[in-house]
């Protein structure tokens, strides 16, 4: 019995010759390193501003440009021909888009061809220029960017199934 036990153990060990140890195969790791560009802080806001318009009126069909930075966020108006269809203007703003996308205080610019919008940006821009203080700027910035960004189904969170409404004595009361 012993010797059948002492075969056994004996059969059943790999030889080491000096190879390193087996790896685990269920450690399958990739490492990896991030490679995206940062966002840089915007100090001299004039400045950023002012650069990302020059950046915008180098595309062709671009008349002109209004930037305003608020925070560490650019908003860049622009004005193109009026004699352009919809489909070239949708062309323009992305040639414009991806010239703010090689600078490094434009990367997440947001960008726009509204009318309306390039001309509540202009203003803006310059009473800021102007030194008078802006109430309600960020209120207006904020009006800017949510007409500018789409809402998307997608984004929207529902509130969890085992949650209460706000007031639960409403919930069913005819009388209310």
């Amino acid at each position: 019995m012993l010797l059948v036990l002492s075969l056994t153990a004996g059969c059943s060990q790999a030889p080491n010759n000096g190879a390193a140890p087996p790896q685990d195969p269920t450690n399958n790791q990739v490492k990896v390193q991030q490679i995206a560009p940062q966002k840089l802080e915007i100090k001299d806001s004039q400045a950023v501003a002012d650069r990302l318009e020059q950046l915008a009126t180098s595309i062709p069909e671009v008349e002109n440009a209004h930037c305003v930075v608020f925070g560490n966020t650019a908003v860049v108006g622009i004005n193109i021909k009026k004699d352009l269809d919809r489909a070239k203007v949708g062309t323009v703003k992305y040639s414009v888009a991806e010239a703010l996308k090689k600078d490094p205080y434009g990367v997440n610019a947001v960008v726009t061809a509204d009318m309306d919008l390039d001309q509540r940006l202009r203003d803006i821009r310059d009473n800021v220029r102007a030194g008078r203080p802006m109430t309600g700027f960020a209120e207006q910035m904020a009006d800017i960017v949510g007409r500018i960004m789409p809402q998307l189904p997608r984004d929207i969170r529902n509130p969890p199934v085992n949650q209460a409404p706000n007031d639960a004595n409403q919930v069913g009361n005819p009388n209310l």
